[in-house]
């Protein structure tokens, strides 16, 4: 009789979730349903806000999950799930109701490649996690487009003078942070940041200086943040092809001066080597 129990209470306990990581994941995904109905009823800076507060819980989940060691299978299938709605559908209905909707066809389908591009995201990640580079995201992470859009959103709702221009910018915007999400270009992941263990003191006041910067003009800051970050990808990529491309045109210099036809020929198949 023990023994059954035992067994029964092994399944159970198998079959069972982790509730407190879930929770984050659910209350994000309510921001995500909010930000819908926010966007439908033409409260377009709720939405916004809305997005990125359930970015800062979708960050917490995965987060407390690690902490607590509580990460399991169900969790991250609910989270990528989660992100789908919650930085995919939502955003690109807002795109759609705030800027997109006086182009029609062209603006709707703008507002489907978002989707689409960030469900795409989100079944690469879930496949090549385990063997992507550490410190790094391959492709703009859905929810850092769904953030850069909505802090856009707060942005142009602050300063004047993006009115007339505001849908050729936001359909302009859609097509590429699309492209961004699922090309293989290199963005900086902080899901390693260590805030466990001790660190200099500086990094606390850095912290501190930032987060009152951002408080004084939270709207404008903050998209400013947002769209370093969006940069950053691009620019890693194009200073490591760099570096790659450096060391093999030194040598090849140094060997055309020599004049050795041959060896130029090999370390120009060498180079091309190198540069892909």
């Amino acid at each position: 009789m023990k023994t059954k129990r035992k067994k029964r209470s092994k399944k159970t306990s198998r079959r069972g979730i982790y509730i407190l990581p879930n929770l984050f994941t659910s209350a994000s995904l309510f921001g995500g349903f909010y930000a819908i109905i926010a966007a439908i009823q033409g409260r377009y800076e709720a939405a916004a806000i809305a997005i990125i507060i359930s970015a800062i819980l979708d960050g917490l989940d995965g987060r407390i999950a690690r902490f607590t060691n509580t990460t399991s299978h169900f969790g991250n299938e609910y989270d990528s799930l989660s992100d789908l709605v919650t930085f995919g559908l939502a955003p690109s209905i807002l795109a759609f109701l705030w800027a997109l909707e006086p182009f029609g066809r062209l603006g709707w389908l703008a507002a489907f490649m978002f989707v689409i591009c960030g469900a795409l995201r989100l079944a690469r990640f879930n496949v090549e996690k385990d063997t992507m580079k550490t410190g790094y995201f391959k492709g703009l992470p859905v929810p850092a487009a769904a953030c850069f859009f909505a802090s856009s959103v707060l942005f142009t709702s602050s300063v004047s003078g993006f009115a007339e221009v505001k849908h050729i910018i936001y359909i302009v915007m859609i097509y590429i942070l699309s492209f961004l999400m699922v090309s293989t270009i290199d963005y900086l992941s902080f899901k390693e940041l260590d805030i466990k263990h001790r660190k200099p003191f500086n990094v606390l006041v850095s912290i501190i200086l930032i987060s009152i910067v951002i408080a004084y003009k939270p709207k404008i800051l903050f998209f400013l943040i947002m769209l370093a970050y969006i940069l950053s990808g691009p620019v890693i990529t194009l200073y490591r092809l760099y570096r790659k491309r450096s060391p093999a045109r030194l040598t090849f210099n140094s060997l055309a001066s020599m004049g050795d036809d041959k060896d130029i020929d090999g370390l120009k198949d060498q180079e091309q080597e190198i540069i892909r």
